[in-house]
Formats: C-alpha cells, sequence, structure tokens
C-alpha cells in the first residue's frame, strides 16, 4: 500500500519541525485543512493547495505527493533489487574485486555500450527493469576500473553517476550521495574533463531534493563557470553539459523564490542550445552526456512555470512545440503532464483531458503509477460535469469510485 497523503503530509511537517499552525502560515492553507487531510477526513486536496503545502514545506510537489512509477513509497525495508544495488554501491570492505561472468569478454568499450543503455533505460523510466542490472553494470565497472583499463575511470563514474540518478528518484538520497562521492573520485582520475561538470549536475539535483538550494545552485555555478573558464563551451559536447549546469541552477533560483533570475537563466541556456545545431556534431555515445536541447530547454521552463503559478505562461511556452529526436521519452511524459496541469490550474477541464489522453497513449504504465496524474484526474473527477473522455481516465486511474 502506498503511504496515504495525511500520513506523508504529517512525516514532512514533522521533519520541518513545524506545526500545523505554523504550516498554515508559511502556506496560506488553513489548519482546519491540514487537520482533516492528517487525521485522513480528506481523501485528496486540489492542485493550488497541494502546491502551497509543499512550497510551506520547502519540497518538491512529487515529494509531498509520492515517488516515481515503479518506486515503492512504503517506509519499508528495501526491496530485494535496491538492497543488490546498495551492496553493488558499498560492497564488502576487504573482499576481492568479482570477475565477470558474463558470456563476452569485458572490454571497456563493451561497458561503455552497456551503460549507454541503460541511461536510455534510465530516460525511459524503466526504473524496475533498471533496478535489475544495475548491480551488474556496477560490478563492472568496478572490476574494469581495478584492472586499470582505458577508459575504466570513466565508466566506473558513469555507471556510478547512474545509480545516483536513480537512487534520488527512489527517494534514497543517503545512497544517491554515496554513489555520486564514488563517482566523483573516479571522475577526477580519469581522462575525460567533462565528467566531473555532469556528476556536479547530479550532486546539485540531489541537494535539491534535500531542500539544500543554495548548495544546489553554487555547485551547479561553480560547474558552469570551470567549464567556461577552461575554454570548454566550445564544441557541442561540453556546451550540453554547461546548459545542463545552467538549468540546474535556474530550478535552484526559481525554488529559493527568485523566478526572474531563474527566467533569465533559461533564457541563456536556450541561446545556447540553438547554438548546438551550428556546432559539429557530439563525439561518442551521446547518451553519456547531459540531456540538453532546445526542446529540454523549453520543457524545463513549462514545469517551472506550472510550479510557481504561472500556468498561461506555461502553457504560452507549450504551444506548438516540436520536440528533436533526442528527447528522452521521460521528458516528453512530464511535458504533458505539466500541460494537464496547467490547464486543470485555470480551470479548463477539456484542454486538461486531451494532455493526459495523450499522456495515456503515450506512456500508460507511467501515468498510472503516477500519483500526480491520479491527482489531477481526482480534481477533474469532482467537477459537477464532466468533459468527453474523462470517464475513461477515471476508470484507467481507479478513482471513479
Amino acid at each position: 500500500m502506498s503511504e496515504h497523503l495525511g500520513d506523508k503530509l504529517s512525516r514532512l511537517r514533522r521533519l520541518s519541525g513545524l506545526t500545523q499552525e505554523e504550516l498554515a502560515e508559511k502556506s496560506g492553507v488553513s489548519v482546519d485543512v491540514i487537520r482533516k487531510l492528517e487525521q485522513k477526513r480528506k481523501g485528496s486536496a486540489r492542485l493550488p493547495t497541494l502546491h502551497a503545502l509543499a512550497g510551506g514545506l520547502g519540497v518538491e510537489l512529487t515529494t509531498l505527493l509520492g515517488d516515481p512509477p515503479g518506486v515503492p513509497s512504503t517506509g519499508e525495508s528495501d526491496p530485494p533489487q535496491l538492497a543488490a544495488v546498495r551492496r553493488a554501491v558499498h560492497p564488502l570492505m576487504f573482499a576481492p574485486p568479482q570477475e565477470s561472468d558474463g558470456a563476452e569478454v569485458l572490454t571497456s568499450s563493451l561497458l561503455r555500450a552497456e551503460i549507454a543503455d541503460a541511461w536510455s533505460m534510465y530516460h525511459s523510466a524503466e526504473f524496475p527493469q533498471l533496478l535489475n542490472l544495475l548491480p551488474g553494470i556496477l560490478a563492472d565497472a568496478r572490476l574494469t576500473a581495478s584492472q586499470g583499463a582505458d577508459g575504466g575511470q570513466a565508466a566506473f563514474g558513469k555507471a556510478f553517476q547512474l545509480a545516483g540518478h536513480l537512487s534520488i528518484r527512489l527517494g534514497k538520497l543517503d545512497l544517491a550521495l554515496a554513489a555520486l562521492e564514488r563517482a566523483i573520485a573516479a571522475a577526477e582520475a580519469s581522462e575525460d574533463p567533462l565528467l566531473v561538470p555532469m556528476i556536479c549536475n547530479s550532486l546539485a539535483w540531489a541537494y535539491q531534493r534535500s531542500n539544500r538550494l543554495d548548495d544546489a545552485k553554487s555547485i551547479a555555478l561553480y560547474a558552469a563557470d570551470g567549464l567556461k573558464r577552461d575554454g570548454l563551451t566550445a564544441d557541442a559536447s561540453g556546451l550540453r553539459v554547461w546548459g545542463g549546469l545552467i538549468m540546474s541552477a535556474a530550478t535552484s533560483y526559481a525554488r529559493l523564490d527568485e523566478y526572474d533570475e531563474a527566467d533569465k537563466m533559461m533564457r541563456a541556456a536556450e541561446e545556447a542550445a540553438g547554438c548546438l545545431a551550428k556546432l559539429p556534431p557530439t563525439e561518442g555515445d551521446g547518451r553519456l552526456l547531459s540531456v540538453f536541447s532546445k526542446s529540454s530547454v523549453r520543457i524545463e521552463r513549462v514545469r517551472l512555470a506550472v510550479q510557481h503559478d504561472r500556468p498561461e505562461e506555461a502553457l504560452r511556452l507549450a504551444k506548438g512545440m516540436r520536440l528533436s529526436k533526442d528527447t528522452p521519452p521521460s521528458w516528453r511524459t512530464w511535458l504533458l503532464l505539466d500541460v494537464a496541469r496547467a490547464h486543470t490550474d485555470l480551470g479548463d477541464a477539456e484542454g486538461a483531458v486531451k494532455a493526459l489522453e495523450s499522456l495515456r497513449r503515450v506512456a500508460p504504465t507511467w501515468m498510472r503509477h503516477h500519483t500526480l496524474a491520479v491527482a489531477i484526474v481526482s480534481d477533474l473527477w469532482e467537477l459537477p460535469s464532466h468533459p468527453s473522455g474523462l470517464r475513461k481516465l477515471a476508470e484507467f486511474l481507479g478513482v471513479d469510485k
């Protein structure tokens, strides 16, 4: 069973050291509503209320609503797959590295291809499958690095960066920081000048999830400035990493209620993304670089606008957007969900339903398990009149009862 919204609200409030009255003052939500939610006399709340509560708690909306699809949020002990990832990140002390038992002879190029495929799975939100594969990938990376193979440290860094990303998605920030610490150490020992800045971006995200927003902003800007200073933004690879860091810093600014500064940085990132078309294409496997393109910048601008109660701006930014072929599936699904949120916040039920219908066609499994999609449909289902298509969505998500 997933953790009830009321239980989660109560837990996050206590972790923040707030009384119900103090949370009411910080969020602008009445004490009565907070009390009813925590006592489970209200099963849900409207999106503006949830936005306000998340802001009062200093957390992302998804933290309040629940973890991403495929991720248990029961508070119970780790499932076996996640325990295996923990063992791979924290191997037995003094144990010799295990030899690869794969059918193919392990080489650096084969390992990099394996890691790139795993990143593709991550961006496609195939989290359960990735959980099963990741321990073996981490073991292969550790073995390759210990043998001193060419590119072994870089492969180790990218594999453990992936472990950090997945752990953040699963809400396991302790494991994420441990994996990213190992990734940074390997990156510093590698010959890839872009790897440390890329992992700094991951650390910034982990700090954002920990509500360490100033730290997140500082590390992203420091790494971005370093890339500029070292002249590494002249090619497509370096510019992509720089752009990802600028987007991350903008997100921290936005969450610090400095939306104008965030918007300025996102516009700079969008301008940089436009320059990518004028540069020679990225060398090597682009899946091992930061996600950065005109599409990803625009998607993030839509997300920030929705999260900061600017639904009209979000829809304006999303209107007529043409996504590039390299836009990861997970980014496409988030865009549709954010568009649905914007329509809902404006009271446009028909627009919200159309976006959700598109989301169901693109990512039905992802949608079924995402609590924010359920929350939007639940809000719409409470309206006195239901637009065409809403009943099928409600039945699909099980909120028609």
